[in-house]
């Protein structure tokens, strides 16, 4: 397990935005990310209503950043890029409001496909099991 601490300086989400708690396992190709940030009264997604499901495309995209920074600093031939979602695709939400879901929430994140210019993920997010929502994001990296 990698804790917050480990990987939060590599990516551009910072404080209360950085959804993510910790990194439970990844791989070349996936990476299985936890958080209880949903239940948090300030979460910066939240609205009037609760947190509505459809910010789980920010968890998703959040792991993908992960991966992607554990992925250059694992190989240091390749620099942590800065990434633009640009994309979503496909996605299913199986609850409306996430909030009052206790424990933690976990976070899934498959490349499908990745070079210089981007990169393609499936997410999922699953509360104890339980599939919350589904889909495809696609990320640029601007040319600075």
């Amino acid at each position: 397990m990698l804790p917050k601490s480990d990987w939060a300086q590599l990516i551009p989400h910072a404080g209360t935005m950085c959804l993510l708690d910790a990194v439970q396992a990844w791989d070349e190709r996936t990476i299985h990310a936890i958080s209880e940030s949903h239940v948090r009264a300030d979460n910066p997604l939240r609205g009037t209503q609760g947190l509505h499901a459809v910010h789980l495309a920010e968890y998703g995209a959040q792991a993908m950043a992960v991966h992607g920074a554990l992925q250059a600093r694992a190989h240091a031939s390749r620099e942590v890029r800065p990434g633009r979602l640009v994309s979503l695709r496909d996605v299913q939400l199986f609850e409306e409001y996430i909030d009052r879901l206790d424990g933690h929430l976990d976070v899934h994140a498959e490349c499908l496909y990745a070079d210089d210019g981007g990169a393609q993920y499936a997410f999922r997010v699953e509360h104890r099991g339980r599939l919350l929502a589904s889909g495809r994001a696609a990320v640029i990296h601007p040319v600075i």
